[in-house]
């Protein structure tokens, strides 16, 4: 069996600290994750917090699942 690479993101606050291994197959798991993490009003985990990491998850991932932005045609002619 092929060894797995494990991605990790963290954030401390204050005296609490988020931490969160995914691989790349539960990448959207991951991410979900952090949404309900935010919208648990007993965590000080917030939407804020959830964003940033969120951010995170999606620079890391492997070039082909990026989703590519594709400047619009230029329409001077």
């Amino acid at each position: 069996m092929p060894a797995r690479d494990i991605n990790v993101i963290a954030l401390v606050k204050g005296g609490e600290r988020y931490v969160f291994l995914y691989d790349d197959d539960s990448r959207a798991e991951a991410l979900k994750t952090l949404g309900r993490y935010a919208a648990n009003p007993d965590l000080s985990f917030s939407w804020y917090d959830a964003a940033v990491l969120g951010q995170k998850v999606r620079q890391h991932a492997p070039q082909a699942n990026r989703l590519r932005s594709v400047p619009p045609a230029d329409r001077t002619a």
